[in-house]
């Protein structure tokens, strides 16, 4: 059983990195004050439902829609729930929950006057805790609305929030404090519970909900915010569903075997330690979200090298506490180190190890989303080494590109990147070249990864570098258009002030999609060659991609 519990845990890590792969949030680089910062909003195409609706009638001359970027909404959904059920596992590992469940168990088995009746009370006791669950997620997306779940994301205020946030989370979990809820709920509930029928165990399943939020609330809270941020109107709710029906399982599953109960481990300080483990993850978690308004804003405090020596120091204090070499204020005393914490241990040490060369600019293609580009990095080795450091000489008019320094920190080693839609269809006009559009922005986990796992490929490279005209049209700067250039989107109807915005709002009218990474390759004329598409991390895909399109501007040549 415990080696499931450190699996599950495992899991855990996993998803977290899993589901940050649509976070959307980016990132940036040009050195500004922070005394005069300003938080600002980005424009969605859905923002005007009834201007959108007006235009599906002129889509016939469009691009075809990216099925590859259609078909993500779902997937993420599914992350959502998934991580929403591996949450709720780890959760009725805590404290406040497991010593609960034989009692809850034996109450409804002896207390209801045969077996039937107590499976019965005890799937309505399971169903209850789910309702509950389910109704904060739609609680949330009440609130805030889809729309604004979508703008939380790129959201600077809200992504220091939600720093602060994990940061409490975490610091509860190492045993600082404990989070919890007004005693008067709980004893208001639990007088309720005592009514009976229906009602009263709805009322049990809600005082188990409150009592038990110390543990519960960090994971509560953890998923909330990664479904928020996702932007889809199901996400918060999903993910309470996810989280809910791992709570309510155990309960309805030991009720209709009753035997099970005395397989499980004995309550002790193996419970806590999987709170403190969770702690370390809920600090490492929260600098994604620090990282994110650092590069969106230009603040060039949270580099790469930054970034990664928290997380190797957290890695390490991780190590060392599950060798028994940290204690925390709730940790029981051990003499001996058992077999599953020494593997996690091993795990741990060993994603250390790993992360390590990246100081010097080794690419972590694992992680390689979660992190800040690489061009934010100082010192880096491969960079310095690289034949293809640099970017081949372009022979054209234009002799100063466009937004070039706002972008520095996003450049790619090697290649020549445009950020201007008019200068890059004139330099393919000049160079005879077809323009290879790459929708990304600052926090895009799969841009991340597609540049890192797929860009990297030799002949991938060779054609971007020789083949192409790169322009990089990042849709969450939050740099402001120049007055002149400032208009009202025909699209979504708003006033367009910032270049993500106008990159965003692009995106939306001419290829119906707000997905990044999204590719699409034009010819001089802003004419698309070939079907666009989304993030495919088969590289021989791409390849075939990228010389479709040279294929299709030869012969329109």
């Amino acid at each position: 059983m415990r080696l499931i519990i450190c699996t599950l845990t495992v899991l855990l890590i996993s998803s977290v990195v899993g589901s940050y792969k649509s976070y959307a949030f980016q990132k940036k680089a040009d050195t500004v004050s922070t005394s005069d910062v300003q938080f600002t909003d980005i424009p969605t195409a859905a923002d005007s439902l009834a201007v959108i609706k007006k235009q599906q009638a002129e889509k016939s001359t469009q691009a075809p829609v990216n099925q590859s970027a259609q078909s993500q909404k779902p997937k993420t959904l599914w992350q959502v729930f998934i991580a929403g059920l591996l949450g709720g596992f780890l959760a009725l590992l805590m404290p406040c929950i497991y010593p609960l469940l034989p009692l809850t168990v034996s109450f409804f088995t002896k207390k209801s006057a045969n077996r039937a009746k107590g499976i019965l009370h005890s799937f309505i006791y399971g169903l209850s805790i789910i309702i509950i669950y389910v109704s904060l997620g739609l609680i949330i997306t009440l609130l805030f609305g889809s729309d604004a779940l979508n703008a939380l994301a790129t959201n600077g205020i809200f992504n220091l929030f939600f720093f602060l946030l994990l940061v409490l989370f975490g610091v509860s979990f190492l045993g600082a404090f404990e989070l919890t809820l007004p005693s008067s709920l709980a004893n208001k509930l639990d007088a309720n519970s005592d009514k009976g029928g229906i009602v009263g165990i709805f009322f049990m399943a809600a005082t188990l909900v409150v009592v038990s939020f110390s543990c519960t609330g960090p994971i509560i809270g953890s998923l909330l915010v990664d479904a928020a941020s996702k932007g889809d109107r199901l996400g918060p709710a999903l993910g309470m569903f996810g989280f809910s029906l791992a709570l309510a399982l155990p309960f309805t599953l030991f009720a209709l075997f009753p035997s099970l109960l005395k397989s499980l481990p004995k309550s002790g300080g193996w419970l806590n330690s999987i709170k403190v483990v969770l702690g370390f993850l809920e600090l490492a978690f929260a600098l994604k979200f620090l990282s994110n308004v650092d590069l969106a804003y230009h603040w060039n405090w949270f580099d790469r090298e930054v970034f990664l020596s928290i997380w190797i120091a957290i890695g390490i204090l991780l190590g060392l506490y599950l060798i028994g070499k940290i204690k925390f204020p709730h940790d029981s005393e051990s003499s001996s180190l058992s077999v599953p914490r020494t593997f996690f241990a091993i795990i741990v040490f060993a994603f250390v190890i790993y992360l390590i060369p990246g100081m010097w600019g080794a690419p972590l293609k694992v992680v390689s989303g979660f992190l800040p580009p690489p061009a934010t990095q100082d010192f880096d080795l491969s960079r310095l080494s690289s034949s293809n450091a640099a970017a081949p000489v372009q022979n054209v008019s234009i002799k100063e590109k466009k937004y070039e320094d706002v972008f520095r920190r996003g450049k790619h080693n090697g290649l020549n990147e445009w950020y201007d839609f008019e200068q890059a269809l004139q330099v393919s006009k000049e160079l005879k070249k077809p323009v290879l559009i790459d929708f990304t922005g600052w926090n895009c986990p799969n841009c991340r990864k597609m540049e890192n796992d797929v860009w990297s490929n030799a002949l991938v490279y060779k054609h971007m570098q020789n083949d192409f005209v790169l322009l990089e049209l990042y849709v969450d700067e939050k740099k402001d258009l120049p007055v002149n250039e400032q208009y009202i989107s025909t699209y979504s109807g708003k006033h367009i002030t910032s270049i993500g915005a106008k990159n965003s709002d692009y995106e939306a009218k001419d290829y119906s999609t707000n997905s990044q990474p999204f590719y699409v390759i034009t010819d001089s004329q802003g004419k698309v060659l070939v079907p666009p598409q989304g993030a495919n991390y088969n590289a021989e895909n791409y390849i075939n991609f990228l010389e479709s399109g040279l294929k299709a501007f030869q012969n329109s040549h």
